[in-house]
């Protein structure tokens, strides 16, 4: 290497190499991460504002306060006519001509191998930002997360990073990206490893916290150091109250469920309407701006809000619409594909049921109750953590965002009572919702998705052989000497099927020579435990092979029919799966 220039990418490739196991290794690439995501965040940052200084007129987060000032024709038009030019972005800019959040960094680490292109990481972040410039009624965590994600991507990528330190690399990215976001670090930490990496192993936790920590220090370098939230300190008045913060938290998991079902309905409406995909955020927008024409609260991140909720501005009366305007308004901001997150709607969310929630509890036992300010903090904590599916992270996150660590215990008991219900009924965040709703399922990696991918149809044989119900015992005893087969399907006079002859139905017969002449292949055969339909995964058949410890399985053209169109052998069911382990390791080890 002497007496030629290098890079430092190729110098740091060289020294990877050279030290394979060396910890130095992911630190120094942790810290480049953390350096580069962090200024991502500041930079969406002051895009998002400079969006919504040329929307508006005005910038900060003081965005319900003057939109109040604006015309009521302004506040209107002023989302719809910026849905023209997100869809226009969403059109050319997109794959998919669909915005990307946390769902996506989710999808990518589990069956990607944590690769995002940075060409998406920066056309979500452009979208997202013009949407929440314009008035959308989502989040800018989410966006933040994808953007510094697709970022750490592409730099493990260009370092030949392998598979593990490439996802820990993604873990570094989306900590720093979030604590730069909220000026969270501690959180930052525990949602990449919480939501992305899914482990807490040492060796990704200390270059996940190095990111985190470069992360957060540039954002208060440009941002300043206050939490997003200032509140007045509140305190529990009397332990009799917590039976109260664990009946708020059924109520946060309900809210929480409601909100879920309503992204869900709202995205199957849109899709089965037939408004062009290109026009979806203008007509969203419309809807957004007709709310916000009564309530500017729902317009934007919601921050101004969601801290006059904390601050106890809000009457119960209020309260109560707000609850139900910003379910309506991100619910339609998301499902007309606007682009942004889910955080910042859920924090208002939960601050805004928290808040009602102790107004009436107070009502009802004005001694023992606290400030309902304190309500809706807990409230906040609850509804975003069953929302994420994160609840040591939201816990966190709502402590760094308050500074407020008085009511640690009712945040964390309301918290485990909502996620808690909400797995319990749903088993699912909004995240893996979204991603379901795409037909994407992450759970058991990409081995286990290639299994989803497989049909019956495409493993199953078309070599068996059949025989009619009425055919005799000879009849059956000669097919099977000359098949080579170990068993054969009865079918009827309408070839669909009745049942399975193997070599022991065969050997019982043959025990009792007095039935050998009256007994025919239907009195013979024993009906299959299962039947498999061509259209029916492979991830579902191997798990009914096991179950039924069948080795050979009809395959139908449909349950209506029975007609046998096919046999699925177990052998080839547990060859396929192989081949998907063999696959997934290649893909894992592709770039080592």
């Amino acid at each position: 290497m002497s007496g030629r220039r290098h890079s430092p990418l190729a110098l740091f490739r060289y020294w990877r190499r050279s030290h394979p196991n060396d910890p130095v290794v992911m630190f120094v690439a942790a810290a480049l991460v953390g350096v580069v995501t962090g200024y991502a965040a500041v930079g969406f940052r002051l895009a998002l504002e400079g969006v919504q200084v040329l929307a508006f007129g005005f910038g900060g987060e003081s965005v319900f306060s003057q939109a109040a000032l604006l015309p009521w024709w302004q506040i209107l038009l002023i989302p719809a006519v910026g849905g023209l030019v997100v869809g226009l972005m969403l059109h050319f800019l997109m794959p998919g001509r669909r915005p990307q959040a946390v769902a996506h960094v989710i999808e990518a680490c589990a069956l990607k191998g944590g690769r995002i292109s940075l060409r998406e990481g920066i056309g979500a972040a452009l979208v997202s930002a013009t949407s929440l410039g314009v008035g959308a009624s989502t989040g800018r965590e989410g966006p933040v997360v994808h953007l510094a994600a697709s970022l750490a991507s592409v730099a493990a990528q260009k370092m030949q990073l392998g598979p593990s330190m490439r996802l820990t690399l993604l873990g570094c990215g989306v900590a720093s990206g979030v604590a730069a976001s909220f000026n969270a670090p501690i959180a930052g930490v525990f949602f990449a490893l919480e939501v992305v990496i899914g482990h807490y192993a040492l060796h990704a936790f200390a270059p996940v916290v190095l990111s985190a920590v470069v992360g957060t220090i540039i954002s208060r370098i440009y941002l300043g150091d206050t939490p997003a939230f200032i509140i007045p300190p509140y305190d529990i008045v009397s332990n009799l109250e917590f039976p109260a913060f664990g009946l708020l938290g059924l109520v946060c998991g309900i809210a929480a469920m409601i909100f879920m079902w309503s992204t869900t309905f709202t995205e199957g409406v849109v899709a089965r309407s037939r408004i062009p995909d290109i026009l979806l955020p203008a007509a969203g927008g419309l809807l957004v701006g007709a709310i916000a024409i009564f309530y500017p609260h729902v317009l934007g991140v919601g921050y101004e809000a969601t801290d006059a909720a904390l601050k106890e501005q809000f009457s119960l009366w209020l309260l109560l619409q707000l609850i139900v305007a910003k379910t309506a308004a991100t619910t339609i901001s998301l499902g007309c594909r606007f682009g942004g997150g889910v955080f910042s709607p859920s924090l208002m969310l939960g601050a805004l049921v928290g808040g009602a929630f102790g107004i009436m509890a107070a009502a009802v036992f004005p001694e023992l109750s606290a400030s309902h300010g304190a309500y809706a903090i807990i409230g906040m904590g609850a509804v975003a953590a069953a929302v994420l599916g994160a609840p040591i992270s939201t816990i966190l996150i709502v402590f760094e965002l308050t500074n407020d660590y008085k009511i640690t215990i009712g945040v964390m008991l309301a918290t485990v009572v909502a996620t808690s219900l909400t797995n319990r009924i749903t088993g699912k965040s909004l995240f893996h919702l979204q991603l379901e709703r795409r037909g994407v399922n992450v759970r058991g990696g990409r081995a286990r998705h290639f299994l989803r991918q497989r049909r019956v149809g495409e493993v199953m044989t078309a070599d068996f052989e059949i025989i009619h119900e009425d055919a005799t015992f000879d009849e059956m005893r000669t097919l099977m000497m000359e098949s080579s087969h170990g068993a054969f399907f009865v079918v009827d006079s309408d070839d669909a099927y009745t049942g399975t002859i193997n070599f022991a139905d065969l050997k019982a017969v043959a025990r009792e020579p007095e039935l050998a002449g009256v007994v025919n292949a239907k009195d013979a055969c024993h009906k299959s435990p299962a039947i498999l339909s061509s259209g029916q995964t492979l991830e579902d058949a191997l798990a009914i092979l096991d179950n039924t410890r069948e080795e050979h399985l009809p395959v139908v053209r449909s349950a209506l029919t029975g007609r046998v169109i096919g046999v699925l052998h177990h052998k080839n069911a547990l060859i396929a799966h192989n081949r998907a382990l063999l696959e997934a390791h290649a893909e894992e080890h592709d770039e080592r």
